[in-house]
C-alpha cells in the first residue's frame, strides 16, 4: 500500500483550512486531521462508501469563550475523499468518556447524547463510531475497512490468522456489531496493548492510532501493508471456470430483462453492469453459488447490496425468453429466500421490524458480469463499486482458504440497525424517480429542455443528438449519458439504446423529438426535398419507438412514448406541407403505438406545439412565416388566445404532465398558448 503522504501538502492544507474555516473554529489539528482523512478516502482499496471514518482529540472554545476538549470525529453522509473541517463535527470528549462507566446503552441514547453534546448542533450526525473513538486514549484515530485485511479476516479461522500477522502490532477483537458493547470492549483490548499501533475487528476492519495525524496514517499504511504481504504469500485465487454457451446474448439484451424482474411495479430500479476481469473471474467460477452466498466482506456493505447477490443462467443468444424464464424463477426464489431470512431473524428480535423490500441489488450472469441496482444512479455506481471491491477481496481470501462472512444474524442486525438505514438518507422521492428517461434531439432547445424537466423529477437521463458533443454538454449537466445519433439511421438508433439499457438498464420515457422543418408550396416542392422530411418527421419517430417498444417489452414494466408532433399535422399553415405532412403522419403513428401496445402498459402521446423559438425555428425562420402570414415577428410569435410567446420550457412542462398521466394513452396536447383551429376536442 503506496504511502500518500506528503509534509508540503499538509503544510499547505493545514494553511487552507485555517484561513478558510477560522470563524468556524478550525485549528492545525482539525485542518491536518482533514487531510489524512482525504488521504485515506481517496483509496479505494481502503474507504468505500462510508466504510470507514477517522478522528481527532483537540480542544476548542465553546459558547462562553472557554476552552473545552473535544472529539472531532467524521460526521455521517460526509465522503472521506472529498471531507472539509464541518464534516468532522466537534463533541464535547469528557461526557462521551463517562459513557464507559455506563453498563447499557440504547442506540438511540448515544445518537442522542452525541448530539446534545456537539458545539454546533447545526453539523452533521457523529459517526455511529463516535464513542468507540471516544474510549480510545490516542489523539489521532483512523478506521478504514481496507480489502486487504478483510481477504485475511473473512475466515473461520481468521481470528488466528490475523494474529500471526500483526503479532503485538494490532491486538484482535471478536466481531461484535458496531455500538455501545463494541466501543467498550475495544476500549479494554486496546488498555492491555502497550505500543500497539491500532487494532484489528475480525470480518469488520482496522483501526490505527498515533500522537500525529502523520503517524496514525502512516500505521494504517503499514498495518495494511502486511495484510497484502501475507496475501501475497498465497496467491489470490483464479476460480476455476464454467462451461459458457458458444453465444453468450448480449448484456444490452439482457439488462432490461432483469431490471423489469426485480422491479415491482413503480419501485423499478436503475442498472449498470460491471465485468472487469475481477468480477468476471469471480462470476465465471464453477463454485460461485458457494462464495457469492456465503454473505459481504463487510457487514456495512449490506445495505446497499442486501445479504446476498442473485444468481442466473449464462444467456444463449437464441434463446432469450429461456433466460426471461430463468430470471423470474430465480427471482421468486430470491424473494422467498429473503423473505423466510427476514422473519427468522425478526422472530429473533422480538417481531419489531419491518421487512424492507425483497428485491436482490445484484444479479450475476456468468459470461456477463454483475448488474448492480439502486435507486437512482447513483446508487447502483455504488453497489458496483462494492461489488468490484468484493469480487477481488473475495478471490484473495480463497487464496488463503474458504471465505466466511459474519453470521447471518449478525447481517440482519446491520441491514436492518437504523443507524445504519439512516446513511441512506430520508428524503422524499421524486415523481419519477427509478425513471429513465431518453429524448431525441436533446442537444438544444425543446430536447435541451425536456432533458432538464425530467432530470428535474428524478430520470436518469440519455441524451441524443446528431450532435453528439451538444448532447454530450447537456447530459452532463444532470450525470446522464450523452451520445451522438442520427436518428434517420436505424443502427445509430439501435445502439444508442442499447447504450441506454448498458447504462442505467433500460428505457421507460422517450421523447420523440428530433426534427427539422421545410417549407414550400405542396404542388411544387421538390420529391427529394419531400422525402427527406419524411425520412426525419416520420420514419425516424417510427424507428426510435420501435426500439423503445424492444427494450420495454423486455422490461415488462410498461412506458411511456411521447412525440413532438406540431400543431401543423392538424392546422397546416401555407407553404408549410413538406413539414406539415409527416408530422400529420406522426399524430396518427402515435395513436397506432397506444392501440397496439395499450394491452402491455406502453402509452403513446404526443404535444402539437407551435411557434417555439429553437433551433428548429430560427429568427430567420421566423421572419419567413411572419410574412408568410402577413403578420409582424412579434404578432406572430404571440399570435394566440394568451397572447404570449410559448417557450421550449412549456413544451417540456408538457411532456412531463404526460409522462404522469398513468391513465392517458393516444392522447394529443396542444401547447401554443391557445389556438382554437389547432384545437383537437
Amino acid at each position: 500500500m503506496k504511502n500518500l503522504y506528503s509534509d508540503a501538502d499538509a503544510k499547505a492544507a493545514i494553511a487552507h483550512y485555517t484561513a478558510k474555516y477560522a470563524a468556524k473554529g478550525c485549528n492545525e489539528d482539525l485542518a491536518i486531521r482533514t487531510y489524512t482523512t482525504r488521504l485515506l478516502g481517496g483509496v479505494g482499496q481502503l474507504v468505500l462508501h462510508g466504510g470507514g471514518n477517522t478522528s481527532v482529540k483537540t480542544r476548542m472554545k465553546d459558547q462562553f469563550g472557554d476552552d473545552v476538549d473535544v472529539l472531532c470525529v467524521k460526521g455521517s453522509g460526509w465522503d472521506m475523499g472529498q471531507i472539509e473541517p464541518p464534516g468532522l463535527p466537534a463533541v464535547r470528549l469528557d461526557p462521551l468518556r463517562r459513557l464507559a462507566t455506563l453498563d447499557k446503552l440504547t442506540d438511540e441514547d448515544m445518537v442522542n447524547f452525541q448530539r446534545v453534546n456537539m458545539l454546533d448542533s447545526s453539523g452533521p450526525n457523529p459517526s455511529v463510531e463516535t464513542i468507540f473513538h471516544a474510549f480510545l486514549t490516542p489523539k489521532f484515530i483512523d478506521h478504514t475497512h481496507a480489502n486487504a485485511v478483510l481477504s485475511v479476516s473473512d475466515h473461520a479461522n481468521g481470528m488466528d490468522i490475523l494474529r500471526e500477522v500483526y503479532g503485538d502490532k494490532a491486538p484482535v477483537v471478536e466481531y461484535v456489531m458496531p455500538g455501545f458493547a463494541l466501543a467498550k470492549m475495544a476500549g479494554e483490548a486496546a488498555a492491555k496493548a502497550k505500543g500497539a499501533w491500532g487494532l484489528v475487528l475480525h470480518k469488520h476492519g482496522i483501526f490505527s492510532w498515533g500522537d500525529t495525524a502523520k503517524e496514525a496514517y502512516d500505521r494504517m499504511i503499514a498495518l495494511v501493508t502486511m495484510a497484502e504481504d501475507r496475501i501475497a504469500k498465497a496467491g489470490r485465487r483464479a476460480f476455476p471456470g464454467i462451461s459458457l454457451p458458444a453465444k453468450l446474448a448480449s448484456a444490452a439484451d439482457v439488462a432490461p430483462i432483469l431490471r423489469g424482474a426485480i422491479a415491482a411495479g413503480d419501485k423499478r430500479f436503475v442498472m449498470e453492469l460491471r465485468n472487469t476481469p475481477d468480477v468476471m473471474n469471480f462470476v465465471n467460477g464453477a463454485e460461485l453459488s458457494r462464495y457469492s452466498q456465503a454473505g459481504v466482506i463487510t457487514p456495512d456493505h449490506v445495505i446497499r447490496t442486501k445479504n446476498r447477490p442473485m444468481i442466473v443462467p449464462a444467456p444463449k443468444a437464441d434463446d432469450l425468453a429461456g433466460f426471461a424464464d430463468a430470471v423470474k424463477q430465480a427471482r421468486a426464489q430470491y424473494d422467498a429466500d429473503y423473505t423466510a431470512y427476514f422473519e427468522r431473524h425478526n422472530a429473533r428480535v422480538g417481531g419489531i421490524k419491518k421487512i424492507l423490500d425483497t428485491a436482490p441489488r445484484v444479479v450475476l450472469v456468468p459470461g456477463l458480469g454483475a448488474f448492480c441496482a439502486g435507486i437512482t444512479a447513483k446508487d447502483s455506481a455504488i453497489a458496483g463499486d462494492l461489488v468490484e471491491a468484493a469480487s477481488a477481496t473475495i478471490a484473495d481470501a480463497e487464496g488463503i482458504g474458504p471465505f466466511e462472512s459474519v453470521t447471518e444474524g449478525d447481517l440482519f442486525d446491520v441491514e436492518y440497525w437504523s443507524l445504519e438505514q439512516a446513511k441512506l438518507g430520508k428524503s422524499a422521492e421524486k415523481r419519477l424517480q427509478r425513471h429513465v428517461a431518453l429524448v431525441t434531439g436533446g442537444g438544444s432547445g425543446i430536447g435541451a429542455a425536456s432533458v432538464a424537466a425530467f432530470a428535474a423529477e428524478g430520470c436518469e437521463v440519455v441524451v441524443l443528438d446528431r450532435d453528439g458533443e451538444a448532447a454530450k454538454a447537456v447530459a452532463k449537466n444532470f450525470g446522464g449519458l450523452g451520445l451522438a445519433c442520427d436518428v434517420t439511421k436505424e443502427s445509430d438508433v439501435r445502439a444508442a439504446f442499447d447504450a441506454a439499457a448498458l447504462r442505467f438498464g433500460g428505457v421507460d420515457i422517450v421523447v420523440s423529438n428530433a426534427g427539422a422543418a421545410w417549407g414550400g408550396k405542396i404542388g411544387e416542392v421538390d420529391d427529394k426535398l419531400m422525402r427527406e422530411s419524411f425520412e426525419l418527421n416520420f420514419f425516424a419517430h417510427q424507428t426510435v419507438a420501435k426500439n423503445a417498444v424492444r427494450v420495454m417489452k423486455a422490461q415488462g414494466l410498461g412506458g411511456c412514448l411521447l412525440f413532438n408532433v406540431s400543431k401543423q399535422a392538424v392546422n397546416p399553415g401555407p407553404d408549410f406541407g413538406p413539414y406539415g405532412l409527416p408530422k400529420a403522419a406522426t399524430m396518427f403513428l402515435l395513436r397506432q403505438y397506444a392501440v397496439d401496445y395499450g394491452s402491455i402498459g406502453i402509452r403513446a402521446n404526443g404535444i402539437n406545439a407551435d411557434r417555439i423559438r429553437t433551433g428548429l425555428l430560427t429568427d430567420a425562420m421566423i421572419a419567413t412565416r411572419s410574412k408568410a402570414r402577413g403578420l409582424t415577428e412579434k404578432d406572430y410569435m404571440g399570435g394566440n388566445l394568451l397572447g404570449r410567446e410559448v417557450t421550449a420550457q412549456d413544451v417540456a412542462q408538457g411532456f412531463v404532465a404526460l409522462a404522469l398521466a398513468r391513465a392517458t394513452t393516444g392522447a394529443v396536447l396542444t401547447v401554443d398558448g391557445g389556438n382554437i383551429a389547432a384545437a383537437l376536442r
